[in-house]
């Protein structure tokens, strides 16, 4: 399916969430003299009708911004992006996406094509995964498969096993790679052939992670990048099949490895470092693909802004009443995972505590993630707080994962292991009158 002219061209972006970066990429599209639609549920319809296929809203080409990895569905969403591979010219297609966000794929696919990441190990089971771990050294860094924003991401004591799951994901293990001072690694933002900007990463105080999300700060890197460093993230990208991407490097003993690639990359921390937005870059390869031309003088001035507000094409939304969160009990049967293993244990709900707090018995048992930090609570008719360190855990209530960090204490005097605090409980109701642990509860169930 194409338009019947350039004229008449019009762009659609698949992005189920309201992102940033969906709205800035259909703002730069307008901006160039197109039409946009944003594909999101409230509008999209597919109808097969006597063989003939018909898509409502209309469009001519689709840039892909769906969120797989936070997705508890993710293979309804490949499927829905296959759809309309299936119809249009779309940028970053459904099957590089996949590989792109299990991060093993992307590291044995770009290993595969002679391309430098750091040495990593997957297995299925504990006993093989723990008996290579030696290979790494006293550290290594423990990472699910599939994550995003920093999340499920550990350095961990390879003194001790570790498991080959973490939650509901599967876990790997990959070479920790040091860096004297302080922690930073490379941003490489690719759009087509062009590189359109790039930021070095800095960890913040006694954290490992780069992450923005984590507080890490940025720094342009742009023009300070050797050309080496850029044509590695620009044929990782091309490896993976991938029209615009961030491409993660670290630069170890004069070679720059490839850490990831994030197919949907944010835009903010590299337009704070650079002045330099992604979104009109990718808002003409789109409308190029569908067979428009662009002005490559004006997507550069307008790279010069991030318009991220809300697009004159924001499906309006439904009358209907917004689902309900789901419901947890006053005391709940979650599991409790770490980097050695899972437990299932009863938690109990606190809507007063902001954070979640797990027994240091359990945490030790689990393996917990290192000591982030030691912060100072506060609780009952105490004057002063008192210190408990914090440790990165995944907690798993019903089918939904959440990865917290956890205030560590000693609760063995308590009825529960575990305490669920508001940044856990925020994502339900809490029903003071069930609890999991009662006979009618557990009959019921």
């Amino acid at each position: 399916m194409t338009a019947d002219s350039a004229d008449d061209l019009t762009v659609g972006v698949l992005g189920l969430h309201s992102s940033k970066e969906t709205k800035a990429i259909l703002n730069a599209v307008e901006a160039l003299g197109y039409d946009t639609e944003w594909l999101r549920r409230e509008n999209i319809s597919v109808s097969i009708e006597d063989g003939d296929v018909t898509v409502d809203p209309d469009i001519d080409v689709v840039a892909n911004r769906l969120l797989l990895s936070t997705s508890t569905h993710p293979a309804d969403d490949i499927g829905l992006a296959r759809l309309f591979d299936n119809l249009y010219p779309m940028l970053n297609r459904p099957a590089p996406v996949t590989t792109a966000m299990h991060k093993f794929a992307t590291a044995t696919a770009l290993a595969d094509a002679d391309l430098p990441v750091p040495d990593a190990l997957l297995a299925l089971s504990s006993d093989r995964l723990n008996s290579d771990r030696e290979r790494f050294g006293e550290q290594a860094v423990y990472k699910t498969a599939i994550g995003t924003h920093g999340g499920g991401a550990w350095v961990v004591d390879l003194a001790e096993p570790v498991n080959p799951r973490v939650g509901d994901r599967q876990a790997f293990l990959q070479r920790f790679v040091e860096r004297e001072g302080r922690t930073r690694d490379t941003r490489v933002y690719i759009v087509g052939d062009e590189h359109v900007g790039s930021m070095y990463r800095y960890a913040p105080e006694g954290e490992w992670r780069t992450n923005v999300s984590f507080g890490g700060d940025v720094e342009d890197a742009t023009d300070d990048l050797p050309t080496e460093a850029i044509e590695t993230a620009r044929r990782a990208a091309e490896v993976i099949g991938l029209d615009y991407a961030g491409v993660d490097l670290i630069e170890t003993d004069g070679e720059w490895q490839i850490l990831e690639i994030n197919p949907t990359a944010g835009f903010r921390g590299l337009f704070k470092a650079t002045g330099r937005s992604p979104a009109p870059y990718i808002a003409a390869l789109a409308i190029e693909r569908g067979g428009g031309s662009v002005d490559q003088d004006q997507v550069a001035e307008l790279a010069e802004t991030l318009d991220d507000s809300k697009p004159a094409c924001m499906p309006r939304q439904p009358s209907l009443e917004p689902n309900e969160p789901g419901v947890i009990g006053y005391i709940e049967e979650v599991v409790v995972s770490g980097t050695r293993g899972s437990r299932m244990v009863m938690a109990k709900s606190d809507t007063g505590a902001t954070r979640t707090s797990i027994d240091s018995h359990l945490a030790t048992d689990i393996g917990s993630g290192p000591i982030k930090d030691i912060i100072t609570v506060r609780s009952g008719s105490l004057k002063q707080g008192r210190s408990r360190p914090v440790v990165d855990i995944v907690v798993g209530v019903g089918g939904t994962q959440h990865t917290v960090t956890a205030s560590v204490e000693d609760r063995s005097h308590m009825d529960f292991p575990l305490l669920l605090g508001r940044d856990i409980l925020e994502h339900y109701h809490v029903d003071v009158t069930r609890r999991a642990d009662s006979p009618e509860d557990r009959l019921e169930e």
